[in-house]
């Protein structure tokens, strides 16, 4: 991923979800392209045109805290997409100093993973499985399906089963598609990562939709319901954790829901 195109790319895509009626501005039927013009946000922005099409263009770099904040406000960005264009530009804050996450899982937390009474797994950001307890695996069952090669995102975009198992796929789908986009800015280098997102791209339709459309999005709770084969329709509150020492890698345990906490059960949220 290119540093500063990608920059430009983000700031395409929330331009063009803001409408100029909402920004105070005269809509109108002739208007070529959706949302804000290029001219427009610069000026709400407190910017010269000249430098927002230069940021676009991916030839300014390391704008200064207060274009950015300006435009996160002109943008109506949400925590998770202002940390996501901060990173996007400048690059040097991006975490060069490890790119591949740890594929192992130490024995310390295996040990708590078996201790826990409820579906638990590791698993690292490009969304590969390290580890699960027996719950979690009878669940989730990866190795049964070859195209998945033990990874959620693959099987969730790349196998029949995928589909059905998630109960709310497209909800799912565009949240996994969000978090990788987040990963994938914070780690430009990660050859692997970037390997996945282009099988994905090219192995399916919905992927490269809802990888257009530009969102970012980082899960920490909320519900997932699973349509399982033999054990039917399943719903969960599930937890991540991130893991000291690796903050690539995340627990993510999976809470049955009771009788009569679905309905008042909250949806998944992005973190603050």
């Amino acid at each position: 991923m290119e540093d500063h195109r990608e920059l430009g790319r983000f700031l395409r895509t929330r331009r063009a979800r803001v409408s100029p009626e909402s920004a105070g501005l005269r809509g109108g039927a002739r208007r070529r392209v959706p949302g804000l013009r290029r001219e427009e946000l610069a000026q709400l922005a407190g910017i010269s045109a000249e430098y927002y099409q230069r940021l676009e263009q991916g030839r300014a770099t390391r704008p200064s805290d207060e274009v950015l904040d300006s435009l996160a406000e002109v943008l109506r960005l949400d925590a998770v997409e202002r940390e996501h264009l901060r990173v996007l530009a400048r690059p040097a804050r991006r975490r060069t100093g490890h790119v591949a996450p740890v594929e192992t899982v130490r024995p310390e937390l295996r040990r708590l993973l078996d201790l826990i009474n409820v579906p638990a797994v590791v698993i690292n950001d490009r969304f590969d499985v390290l580890a699960g307890n027996p719950s979690a695996k009878r669940i989730f069952a990866l190795d049964t399906f070859p195209a998945a090669r033990g990874n959620l995102a693959r099987f969730q975009f790349l196998t029949p089963e995928g589909r059905v198992f998630y109960v709310e796929w497209e909800q799912v789908a565009a949240a996994t598609v969000g978090e990788l986009r987040v990963v994938a800015g914070r780690y430009p280098g990660d050859a692997e990562l970037s390997a996945l997102i282009r099988e994905l791209h090219s192995g399916s339709d919905d992927f490269r939709r809802l990888w257009a459309g530009g969102d970012v999005d980082v899960r920490t709770y909320g519900v997932k319901r699973f349509h399982h084969g033999v054990l039917g329709t399943l719903t969960f509150f599930f937890e991540n954790f991130e893991l000291a020492g690796d903050a690539r890698q995340r627990l993510i345990t999976f809470t049955p829901v009771g009788a009569g906490e679905a309905e008042v059960a909250p949806s998944s949220r992005p973190a603050s």
